[in-house]
């Protein structure tokens, strides 16, 4: 089980951290000591994640409110440049942002769907990794954590752009921690969370009984394991959040 101040002193930007996992993650990592950056489209719902986190006295953490599918490369450069001035470097960036566009055949995809889709499930994650990658090398300990899918590894019809999109994140991923494996300080996997009772899910999947799925809550171990220390030497991995849990409650 996670230490309870595993991620003392760590900062951590976290995308998608209004809702769902993205909520769910932020605030797992500030109970175990992280100074959370909240990262989103919707004010309105970082605000309420900011202040359920300020009011169980965990790290004060910061609103950082941002459409990543309409943002230019500029716009991540500034995010940088403020987490820069606020918080000096980071510790952890979780890719977690994302639109599951439409269950759709290739030939019928509306062409506007797909381009927003892959802006902000694979652009968005380039863009933001690039800029923070200079903040990420001055922690002698940092984790980027890239959420994708099942379909993102196996190809399955009618995903469409979100499909294609978790595996260009894979790709990315297995790029990436090649070229930082010989520094030592930095590294990056992919996690899929699997069947998660999230709106996302119910919309994909409207006759599922949601009861029956594990909550975002259930699968933070997985989370607070490849973004805290116990994770080092840990690089170019894709795991799935349920092969953990099983493997590290079973021991």
């Amino acid at each position: 089980m996670p230490a309870p101040h595993l991620l003392a002193s760590r900062h951590i930007l976290v995308t998608g951290a209004g809702d769902g996992i993205g909520r769910a993650a932020a605030l797992a990592l500030a109970e175990h000591g992280a100074s959370v950056i909240l990262l989103g489209r919707t004010a309105s719902k970082l605000e309420k994640v900011y202040d359920e986190i300020e009011r169980r006295g965990w790290p004060q953490p910061a609103l950082l409110p941002l459409d990543l599918a309409q943002a230019a490369p500029a716009h991540y450069e500034q995010v940088a440049h403020t987490v820069e001035k606020e918080f000096g470097h980071l510790d952890g960036l979780l890719h977690n942002a994302a639109d599951a566009g439409t269950l759709t055949p290739i030939e019928l995809y509306d062409p506007e769907t797909w381009y927003r889709v892959m802006q902000l499930n694979l652009n968005a994650a380039w863009l933001l990794t690039r800029a923070c990658l200079p903040l990420l090398r001055k922690s002698a300990d940092a984790s980027i954590v890239f959420t994708t899918a099942d379909v993102g590894r196996e190809g399955r019809a009618y995903w469409g752009a979100y499909g294609v999109s978790c595996f260009g994140l894979e790709g990315l991923m297995q790029i990436l921690a090649a070229e930082v494996a010989s520094e030592g300080r930095l590294r990056a996997n992919s996690l899929n969370p699997g069947a998660v009772r999230t709106a996302m899910r119910s919309r994909l999947y409207p006759g599922e009984d949601v009861e029956k799925l594990p909550r975002p809550e259930d699968i933070m171990p997985a989370y607070l394991y490849l973004l805290g220390p116990d994770s080092r030497g840990v690089n170019g991995q894709a795991l799935n959040a349920h092969d953990f849990l099983a493997h590290h409650f079973s021991c």
